[in-house]
């Protein structure tokens, strides 16, 4: 008999999932529930979720391939397609960002190749779309899911592994208040905003996404006759302005050419770190951050003279990093980093210090499950931007969008401190935000600051979470991103425990074979998340773990039978 897997959910991280189960020699059953109509889009690329102004966060080259490149499926493509794409084949490039619902195709077509190439390795796979998985039951040996099929009706199936790759969590309805949105998704709902002025929390990706939204609802961007993007509103637009705000006022720089793969740190290694760990010191913090400092000192000695980088620690190395940008306006900062940038693509150049930042967020994330309680908040509070800022950096075409509104006097930026009200008393649409004694009126309002943490008792599945089946972390995170963006004050949570192989950690004489793979609830355990890279390995992980698990039971079996 068949070892029966389920994946709830095909977005990318149930993608990279069933790349890995595919690959068995031992045939299995796989069934696959996704509660859209088109299968393997995943939410944060679907055409009903996002606009088509709304630009992918990772290029081509950092894409991890399915059954095949993404730079390939494009160049695979008949011209009739690349149009419907708005993509020029001349333009087609490892190192280009294109947009979200151009990732859904190519995710939805490798989908596909991956179920057929399942097929004809003998698996049995059965996609079941718009079935919508409201519980999940651990049992002694098995796994008990209730679905909601098509046609509204309710049963169970029983499987021997459950994968929830149900992916970002966002609420049904957006617009809670008229006028005030808690998610720039669905970007259809933004549509419907009138003219006028328009608050944006946030100032990253997400937040340029809910710009670029309401922004091409009311006009285009065009070329000039230099070369120049420029943004033309539409008539009747005249009223229509927005304003991007959060703590700092700070814009997200652009993507800065690198080299990639990563290269290996020179200093601050997974080597290093886990030596570090292996201690158990109590001033783990600090000893992985005096790696950072070397690392930083041998990759760029004239940056580290810059900052000072000898008298800085863990709480004063924001600082210095953002001192130079922060005394700067926003969009002057912007437009010099824009060429900057640029000019170092044209020659293939990389700023080493950006590029030791880069290469070694997810080697400091390895200490991140080591760090004591107070380490923990030192690192939330005072560190982890800093990484953040340089790995969510954004595409170039995003900057000279933002520099064309601003030259069209419809963008402006306010940077809210640390101390900051935003209520919709005394307004009938939108909100008033009230920062350094002045009040702000939007006549509408959209929070985009992005995927919070979520925690065990978030689960849409009681009875997994009456029974004791998954628990909230032992070790309580801030919630969320805690970057630029992040809402003041911030609220603690724990998300879920689980295990290295994504399995929540129980206590009572149930199956274990259920893996957590939704990263809106493993945050607290991946601080430096990045989407598509994250999906990917969470996937291989998973996968592998199950593989394992199916030919230890079949030794078991045989070694019975024997």
């Amino acid at each position: 008999m068949q070892d029966r897997v389920a994946i709830i959910g095909s977005g990318p991280t149930g993608l990279y999932t069933l790349k890995g189960l595919i690959g068995a020699a031992r045939p299995l059953s796989i069934t696959i529930f996704e509660a859209e109509a088109e299968p393997g889009k995943g939410t944060p690329y679907h055409p009903d979720i996002n606009d088509p102004a709304m630009l992918s966060n990772i290029p081509s080259i950092e894409f991890p391939a399915l059954t095949e490149t993404l730079v390939e499926w494009l160049s695979r493509q008949e011209d009739a397609e690349l149009q419907r794409l708005c993509i020029l084949r001349e333009a087609i490039d490892a190192r280009e960002f294109y947009p979200r619902v151009v990732l859904g195709d190519y995710m939805r077509a490798q989908f596909l190749q991956l179920v057929a190439i399942g097929t004809r390795n003998g698996h049995r796979i059965e996609v079941l779309d718009r079935h919508r998985v409201i519980d999940i039951a651990l049992q002694d040996a098995d796994i008990r899911l209730s679905v909601t099929g098509r046609d509204g009706q309710r049963f169970e199936a029983v499987f021997d592994h459950v994968v929830m790759a149900t992916g970002h969590n966002w609420p049904d309805n957006t617009e809670t208040r008229p006028g005030y949105f808690i998610s720039p998704w669905p970007a259809a709902a933004l549509k419907t905003i009138p003219d006028g002025s328009i608050g944006i929390l946030g100032t990253s990706l997400s937040g340029i996404d809910a710009l670029m939204s309401v922004a091409t609802a009311r006009g285009t961007f065009r070329l000039d006759t230099a070369g120049d993007l420029q943004y033309q509103p539409a008539t009747g637009s005249e009223a229509f302005c927005a304003t991007m705000m959060s703590r700092k006022g700070l814009l997200p720089e652009a993507d800065f050419y690198c080299p990639l793969p990563y290269r290996t740190p020179q200093v601050l290694t997974e080597e290093a770190v886990d030596a570090l760990i292996a201690t158990g010191r109590h001033n783990l913090l600090d000893a992985v951050f005096d790696l950072f400092r070397q690392e930083i000192l041998v990759a760029d000695p004239d940056y580290a003279a810059k900052i000072g980088l000898s008298e800085l620690t863990v709480e004063t190395f924001a600082e210095a990093y953002y001192r130079e940008r922060l005394a700067s306006d926003p969009f002057v900062w912007a437009a010099r980093n824009l060429a900057e940038t640029e000019a170092n693509r044209d020659r293939q150049y990389t700023v080493p210090w950006r590029y030791a930042i880069l290469i070694t967020h997810e080697i400091v994330a390895r200490a991140i499950p080591h760090l004591d309680d107070t380490d923990l908040k030192r690192f939330h509070r005072h560190f982890k931007s800093i990484f953040v800022d340089d790995y969510a950096t954004v595409p170039l075409m995003s900057i000279r969008r933002l520099l064309a509104l601003k030259r069209a006097g419809k963008l402006s930026i306010l940077a809210l401190g640390q101390d900051y009200e935003i209520s919709s008393d005394g307004v009938e649409r939108g909100a008033v935000v009230t920062a350094h004694g002045q009040r702000y009126v939007f006549d509408a309002f959209i929070d985009a600051t992005g995927q919070a943490t979520l925690s065990a008792t978030d689960l849409p599945f009681p009875t997994l979470v009456a029974q004791g089946g998954v628990q909230k972390s032992a070790t309580p995170v801030a919630q969320g991103f805690i970057t630029d963006d992040s809402p003041v004050p911030m609220i603690r949570t724990g998300g879920i425990d689980i295990d290295e192989l994504y399995r929540p950690r129980i206590t009572a004489p149930l199956c274990n074979n259920l893996y957590c793979a939704a990263i809106s609830f493993l945050l607290h355990k991946h601080p430096f998340v990045q989407g598509i890279t994250s999906a990917a390995e969470i996937g291989e992980t998973v996968s592998g773990a199950i593989l394992e698990a199916v030919e230890a039971k079949s030794a078991s079996v045989l070694q019975l039978s024997a």
